[in-house]
């Protein structure tokens, strides 16, 4: 539905694709024009590259706003838009080629003077290189597939004798999810935290952050709740940071909307994770601290504008802000739990902004990833914030499928979130 407002903004009719298994989507009723690509299995909709192309020409659609997921870092079908005349509302197909490749985007980076993990090369087969490669990076250490993104697929290994068959898994999962089977092994962090830096750039050579996010409360390598500013952190080393990745960006001459994610370690220290050359999940965590509408941002950015114009003054944070991911999934294993939503009554009040493709008596299917809604929660204060956002989520009314809520309620009202202390092992931590 962002995407869609943004365009109503600027006074550009849409046209939305559906699969069959969304036909009831609410967001279907906001477009200018709906077009069905599909069945529900992604790989006979949204990932059928030749029904999309079939939905632009009927509908004469002359740029493609990919969202997140499904193909929105996917180069190939950036570049056979370009072919059909069609823009791509992101990055150029060369960066998304570039930051895809999670081994040369850590080379790209630090040739910029991002500061790195001590990683791997990409792995061979032989397994007497791969027991090397871990015996000098040291245990722990992470398994992660090259092609790889949402924490799919990343595997830690603590001790020499698991590795070998740990890689072996590694790649064939990477192969069944990505069609690529590459993986590389990075420095295990123990309790760190996730902090990304949302960056916009120009066609122009014009790059800047537009601050950052903590995303370290995670479950499964993926994350679940969302704020900025970064609770407990100073700002100087932030600000430092922001710097940084601003020059490197600017300098390597990326041209649209990306953010680039950082891991924190105990001792304060910042290393480069990975860019995602797309919109994030968690970009409205931004918009509500600075009022900057990245969704426009991005389509200017697309369109050719300078960065000069898409902002207007420099962005400044106000407040706090954060976001919970309300998911179809058991509370406790978190598994999917897909089903009919018998009852799906979102909340809303004072700073409550609820994003959903979700309502009342639609079916979540086992097709998609079981994310239902977002609820982001503004205030003058992390403390308020907090607040608005746990009684918000208290009141949101949904039954049929099991939702994380629980577990959601559980992180807000504990200690460590409480305090600012989070860290990508908290669900683990709240769970043993």
């Amino acid at each position: 539905m962002v995407k869609i407002r943004a365009l109503k903004k600027l006074g550009i009719p849409s046209a939305a694709v559906y699969s069959e298994a969304d036909a009831a989507a609410p967001y279907l009723k906001e477009a200018d024009e709906a077009l069905l690509i599909g069945p529900g299995p992604a790989k006979e909709s949204y990932l059928n590259q030749d029904a999309l192309f079939k939905a632009i020409e009927d509908s004469g659609a002359d740029a493609v706003h990919p969202g997140y997921g499904f193909l929105s870092e996917n180069a190939g079908f950036a570049r056979a838009l370009e072919n059909r005349d069609v823009a791509f509302i992101g990055p150029s197909p060369d960066w998304l080629e570039k930051m895809g490749d999670k081994v040369e985007s850590r080379k790209l980076m630090a040739e910029y003077g991002v500061p790195m993990l001590v990683a791997s090369p990409l792995l061979p087969d032989d397994e007497a290189a791969i027991i090397a490669e871990g015996e000098r990076i040291g245990f722990p250490l992470l398994i992660k597939a090259t092609g790889g993104g949402g924490g799919i697929g990343m595997q830690p290994v603590t001790e020499p004798k698991k590795l070998v068959k740990a890689v072996g898994r590694a790649r064939a999962l990477a192969e069944r999810t990505f069609s690529n089977d590459g993986v590389y092994l990075e420095k295990l962090l123990e309790r760190p935290r996730h902090i990304e830096f949302q960056v916009v750039a120009d066609k122009h050579g014009n790059a800047c952050t537009v601050f950052e996010r903590d995303c370290s409360v995670q479950r499964r390598y993926q994350k679940v709740i969302e704020e900025s500013p970064a609770p407990a952190v100073d700002e100087k080393s932030l600000s430092a940071l922001a710097e940084t990745i601003c020059k490197a960006v600017q300098t390597m001459g990326y041209d649209n909307i990306g953010t680039v994610e950082m891991l924190r370690g105990e001792d304060g220290s910042f290393t480069f994770l990975e860019m995602n050359t797309r919109l994030q999940v968690e970009h409205g965590v931004t918009e509500e601290v600075t009022d900057v509408d990245l969704v426009v941002a991005q389509i200017r950015s697309a369109a050719g504008d300078k960065l000069s114009d898409i902002f207007e003054t420099e962005p400044e944070s106000k407040g706090h802000a954060v976001q919970a991911r309300v998911y179809a999934e058991d509370p406790i294993k978190f598994f999917p739990s897909p089903g009919h939503l018998e009852t799906f009554r979102p909340p809303a009040g004072e700073g409550i902004r609820v994003e959903t493709g979700y309502a009342e008596g639609m079916d979540v299917t086992p097709f998609y990833d079981p994310m239902i809604a977002k609820v982001i929660a503004r205030a003058e204060d992390r403390k308020t914030a907090i607040t608005r956002l746990r009684d918000a989520l208290a009141v949101f009314s949904i039954s049929g499928p099991k939702t994380n809520i629980p577990f959601l309620l559980e992180v807000l009202d504990s200690e460590e979130f409480q305090s600012g202390q989070v860290h990508t092992g908290l669900a683990i931590d709240l769970r043993s």
